[in-house]
């Protein structure tokens, strides 16, 4: 599940291609003597965001459409205000459908954005929280303390040791204690048992490298370079990003304020972005508006409390992405701010008008197709072979030969069949 690659839709194959992105700036900078994932996670985002800025203009524009249409809108919601009734429901929807339309945009325009938006940011943090699945060069730090472990204790038992109370004295093991009693473990599947290893060792803090060098004495070597390697990828500006802020400030002394750095700064970064947006008037009675705006506030204080606990990349990953939005919001005001937003609107409303003028010429040619006197119906009558016409000629004639009870209803339908018949022999 973690070592092993995200096979989930749509978020696996993205993953796969950020992991394989990642990997390559990884294996450069390693070449120029600088492998470090912090590094790599920078201009990843960084290349990440770029790739997306199409999509933020786009969003950006639809943005300032939403707030110049926003009055007219309202003007249309206070119009039906306490009027429930479905004729006034659908009246209120399709003039709010003809203002969209006026402005040339989608009501759900921006939804698409962020639709496009959420798989390349879930499979983001997928690569970004399980580093060795996608970069095998540190994957490859792990070996030869992964082998030789499993040699010296092929059962799992020094990982899976608990103390009086029953709780695991490496707290990473919780997650994947089941995977140590699986029969893919007990049963020797090579890779299964790298992996799991892997995992469990890629979530250790300084303090369980301390603990499993005594628990595992004769690994002291191995483990001393594994961890020389890890702390050298880990290590960005004296912070190693695979622990946690709240587990740096245990080391104590300045490293507390070091820790308290990362979701500081993702919290401000974050409101930050958030402020640069551009906002939509709103009325102060308004709750839906006002929701929005304590979400605004909720949002970056969230990201502070993530950060604290999550490992220290991915407030990095966090502080670097806002400074890139923020960095391209202003760029994109500016350019929004300078373009003529009334033309905006002309040329959105002529490309809607192309639009519905190509849907009706598509319905007219399929009512062109339909010859001329000829119903929906009737086009859809299958043709008969001589055989069945002349079985249906016969029951008419025996119809019409039919002796019917006077005033019975079959005696008037029967009067109405000879009047028709009269009326289309004149």
């Amino acid at each position: 599940m973690f070592l092993t690659k995200s096979t989930t839709f749509i978020i696996g194959p993205v993953a796969e291609l950020i992991g394989f992105i990642m990997n390559g700036i990884f294996y450069v900078l390693g070449k120029i003597g600088l492998p470090n994932i912090g590094l790599a996670i920078i201009i990843m985002t960084i290349l990440i965001y770029m790739a997306m800025l199409p999509l933020t203009v786009r969003q950006q524009k639809f943005a300032k459409l939403q707030r110049k249409m926003q009055p007219e809108i309202k003007k249309i919601q206070n119009k039906y205000q306490g009027r429930k009734d479905e004729a006034s429901m659908a009246a209120q929807q399709e003039e709010i459908k003809q203002v969209y339309e006026k402005y040339g945009v989608s009501a759900t325009g921006s939804c698409v954005q962020l639709l496009i938006q959420m798989p390349i940011l879930f499979a983001l943090y997928r690569v970004f929280y399980n580093i060795p699945a996608y970069l095998p060069l540190v994957k490859e730090a792990f070996f030869p303390l992964v082998d030789n472990l499993y040699k010296l204790d092929p059962k799992g038992a020094i990982l899976t040791a608990q103390n009086g109370e029953g709780k695991y004295i490496f707290s990473a093991v919780s997650q994947f204690a089941k995977r140590f009693t699986s029969d893919s473990f007990t049963g020797g599947d090579v890779t299964f048992i790298q992996n799991t290893l892997i995992d469990v060792l890629n979530k250790f803090q300084k303090a369980d490298w301390a603990t499993l060098a005594q628990k595992a004495s004769s690994l002291q070597g191995d483990i001393q370079a594994t961890t020389a390697k890890l702390n050298q990828y880990n290590n960005f500006l004296g912070l190693n990003i695979a622990e946690s802020p709240q587990n740096i400030m245990k080391q104590g002394g300045i490293m507390i304020a070091v820790a308290l750095i990362i979701p500081f700064l993702a919290a401000f970064t974050q409101w930050l972005n958030v402020k640069l947006m551009p906002q939509a008037e709103t009325d102060p009675n308004d709750q839906t508006a006002n929701t929005m705006k304590s979400m605004n506030i909720m949002m970056p204080a969230m990201s502070a409390v993530f950060c604290f606990s999550l490992p220290s990349g991915m407030g990095l990953y966090w502080i670097f992405g806002a400074i890139v939005r923020i960095v391209q919001q202003i760029f994109i005001n500016k350019h929004i701010d300078k373009m003529d937003i009334d033309a905006m609107i002309e040329q959105n409303s002529e490309k809607a008008k192309e639009k519905a003028e190509k849907r009706k010429e598509k319905s007219s040619v399929a009512t062109e197709r339909t010859p001329a006197g000829v119903s929906r119906q009737n086009r859809l009558v299958t043709r008969l072979n001589p055989s069945q016409e002349k079985k249906i000629e016969e029951m008419n004639q025996s119809r019409k030969q039919m002796k019917f009870k006077q005033d019975s209803l079959s005696e008037k339908a029967d009067m109405v069949r000879r009047f028709n018949e009269s009326g289309n022999n004149k």
